[in-house]
């Protein structure tokens, strides 16, 4: 396993990993790794909140099955008008 010296932490980076190691109760290295694999994207970022999704559909509301379908239907029906009404 590769060994690195990091250098050059400010106050607040210090402060975020020492809370992550002791929310996770993991030593400082494994907190840094952790966050530098997030980072990279090779980890996931856990979500703090509801995803955008469950926010729009708070904001502009949501379909029922009921209301999708018939939508669904309409859009078919206009379309086959619309083949019927072409030269």
């Amino acid at each position: 396993m590769t060994q690195l010296t990091l250098r050059g932490f400010d106050p607040e980076l210090e402060k975020r990993l020492r809370e992550l190691a002791a929310r996770d109760n993991s030593s400082l290295n494994k907190a840094a790794l952790k966050l530098m694999r997030r980072g990279a994207g090779l980890e996931a970022v856990p979500s703090v909140g509801p995803g955008i999704g469950d926010q729009l559909r708070a904001f502009a509301g949501q379909l029922s099955n009921a209301e999708a379908k018939a939508i669904d239907r309409a859009i078919h029906e206009s379309r086959e008008d619309d083949i019927r009404l072409q030269p």
